[in-house]
């Protein structure tokens, strides 16, 4: 069985990959949308996310852990998939669209990542549920713009 500490660790890891996937994605679109109350909403996510990631480090710091880069190849992906898909359909109805993708994305990883590494400590798991709604509000928010 897995200790605590061991599990606390790997979800703070992958946590903290999440979000900074999450802040790079908002940072390759929120330069090409259109609509101000739109671009100001993926701004505050984008501030939002910095904090949470903030606090992540923190954690992983008290840990004795460093970070987790997100994947190489899932952030060329991801960002390849936006520049393409912008270029081919350059509105805020795109942005929105891509937004909702790496939302879904991120709650489904982070789901797993919870049930994977149960034994976290209850400080730990409650950041990755607050990551988990931040995501969940976006995706929400961005919907009337699809």
């Amino acid at each position: 069985m897995k200790d605590n500490k061991t599990d606390s660790i790997r979800l703070l890891r992958e946590t903290n990959a999440g979000i900074q996937m999450g802040v790079s994605s908002l940072e390759d679109i929120i330069g090409s949308i259109q609509n101000q109350e739109l671009r100001d909403l993926m701004s505050r996510a984008k501030t939002e996310h910095e904090k949470l990631g903030n606090e992540a480090h923190r954690l992983l710091h008290f840990y004795g852990s460093d970070t987790k880069e997100p994947h190489p190849v899932a952030k060329v992906m991801s960002s390849v998939k936006t520049n393409v898909m912008l270029a081919a359909d350059p509105n805020d109805s795109t942005a929105a669209g891509l937004i909702t993708d790496g939302c879904n994305m991120g709650i489904k990883n982070l789901n797993k990542y919870l049930n994977e590494y149960g034994n976290a400590s209850p400080l730990v798991s409650a950041l990755t549920r607050r990551v988990i709604r931040s995501e969940e509000k976006l995706c929400e928010d961005v919907r009337a713009y699809l």
